[in-house]
């Protein structure tokens, strides 16, 4: 049995919930769990300003599109293509083209390259590679998805937030 894969299907603009759903019904009704193994519809967090308040609400990253982690064959793509809602998958003409490991990784689906941490909010760290080698500096935030440090630095006497990779750092 082939690889299963992740690939992006462009849909109607609002549709992507109503599209998620289809096909996870299709999945369903034609036992194709074992070949369509996740939809997605990447959201993320935004903070909003309405009425003089800030609100937390979520935004999709990509409106247009769903993420389909699938094996690619005749019978995954039919049921996908005739997807009420779907106009096609992205790749050129009518042949779908897998996201690369690369692609997948600031979407924070990839399992590949992700780094387990010890590090915490408030723990001194050093960087160890490019262009802030050698600078110490405290974590002011860890964002997950990114795989990155937010550290502050001293540039030109001035305390300076700088976003450091998890593989250029490492605890005091």
């Amino acid at each position: 049995m082939s690889e299963a894969n992740w690939y992006v299907v462009h849909t109607y603009s609002g549709y992507e919930n109503k599209v998620k759903a289809n096909i996870e019904k299709t999945i369903e009704n034609r036992h194709l769990e074992d070949q369509i193994l996740e939809v997605r519809v990447p959201m993320q967090d935004v903070v909003e300003m309405k009425n003089g308040a800030k609100r937390q609400v979520q935004k999709k990253m990509f409106p247009g599109y769903v993420l389909l982690n699938m094996v690619m064959n005749d019978d995954t793509w039919y049921v996908v293509r005739n997807t009420r809602g779907v106009t096609g998958f992205v790749g050129p003409g009518s042949k779908p083209v897998p996201l690369t490991e690369e692609e997948m990784i600031p979407l924070g689906i990839s399992d590949a390259g992700k780094i387990e941490i010890d590090f915490l909010e408030g723990d001194t760290v050093v960087v160890t590679g490019g262009a802030w080698k050698d600078t110490v500096g405290v974590i002011q935030s860890i964002n997950m998805a990114k795989q990155v440090v937010t550290i502050n630095v001293e540039l030109f006497g001035r305390e300076t937030p700088v976003e450091i990779s998890f593989a250029e750092i490492q605890k005091m």
